[in-house]
């Protein structure tokens, strides 16, 4: 059975580009539409029936795409639809980005189609930290000890409980745009610079939390029910000691781990609960062998732990998407031949 995905997008995804490249070798028709296109360079359209029959497309020059064929919608890193540059008026552009998002999200969000690695307001949900953490902690996952606040005496109380092993981080987004330039904001150790100025933090939250030791960290990729485990060894360098993303991939070790079944269990229930499919998970495996999570990415990267380990994650991916033309199939009961 042949398979329609949509692909939701920026340019330059090499992580989609991966993907597709496997979907279309087996046969699967693909359509990658970056959302920014809208309304500029693409339009979409709907119809609705006396009766309530529905017709959905999309066009993009000479292309033309039946959106009610979609087996598979992949919300890999769509951006904001973007109003046509002659619309210059600030105000008019934030009316017309508004208008264009809720009839293209609306749009989206009601096409009868798999969702990976769900659909957008499980996304936006899962991607909340203290969401993410105390379903984890139910879940049987060990925690850091964490603070997440804008109480400067909060903080103190806390750098004091730990004896200023504590590391701060940012609660959603950890890099800032301002015109030409950009900031990276990683995990960071907290030092008494950060003790002097604890007042700043009355201006933003900020997520803060004991300093867990680390053996390897560990990123465990879900895809569905097939759990993806590779050790990245950040404690070999000074660099990623705090965090692995700061890494040097010339230089950081990386290898296939064996999770425990236990583990391995409540990380694909962690991400079906979340209402996902996919989900890159970061854990802490510590000296003495214990497993602590810290974070699920509903959009995290993996092509790097792909071509460092052999671990199949792309090729799992385009299985998952391809399921998405046996979503109406009845499913087979046991013992209903004999």
């Amino acid at each position: 059975m042949s398979t329609d995905v949509l692909v939701l997008t920026q340019p330059g995804d090499t992580h989609a580009d991966a993907v597709t490249r496997r979907l279309v070798a087996s046969g699967a028709s693909v359509t990658t539409f970056d959302p920014a296109e809208f309304p500029s360079a693409a339009t979409l359209s709907l119809h609705l029936s006396p009766a309530g029959a529905i017709r959905r497309t999309l066009l993009r020059g000479r292309d033309r795409v039946d959106l009610d064929r979609v087996d598979a919608v992949w919300f890999r890193r769509p951006q904001d639809p973007r109003p046509h540059d002659e619309i210059t008026d600030p105000e008019v552009r934030e009316y017309v980005e508004q208008e264009c998002e809720a009839f293209a999200g609306a749009l989206w969000d009601d096409l009868d189609a798999l969702a990976v690695p769900g659909t957008r307001a499980d996304i936006r949900l899962a991607g909340r930290k203290q969401t993410q953490l105390r379903l984890a902690g139910r879940l049987g996952f060990e925690l850091p000890p964490t603070l997440l606040t804008t109480d400067p005496d909060e903080f103190l109380d806390f750098w004091d409980a730990h004896e200023g092993r504590v590391v701060t981080k940012p609660l959603q987004r950890s890099w800032l745009i301002r015109g030409d330039e950009s900031y990276a904001r990683m995990a960071e150790s907290a030092t008494t610079v950060d003790v002097a100025s604890a007042e700043s933090m009355r201006l933003c939250p900020l997520i803060v939390q004991a300093y867990v030791p680390k053996r390897v960290e560990l990123r465990v990729t879900v895809v569905g029910t097939r759990v993806f485990a590779a050790e990245i060894h950040s404690q070999d360098s000074n660099h990623t000691r705090l965090d692995w993303r700061c890494y040097d991939p010339s230089t950081t070790r990386h290898g296939v781990h064996a999770l425990p079944g236990d583990v391995m269990r409540r990380c694909v229930l962690l991400v079906a609960e979340l209402g996902l499919r996919y989900g890159a998970i970061d854990l802490i495996l510590t000296p003495d062998g214990r497993y602590v999570f810290l974070e699920v990415n509903p959009s995290g990267q993996w092509l790097w732990i792909e071509d460092a380990t052999g671990l199949p994650i792309s090729e799992a991916i385009a299985d998952l998407l391809r399921s998405g033309a046996d979503r109406h199939l009845p499913n087979p009961v046991s013992g209903a031949l004999s």
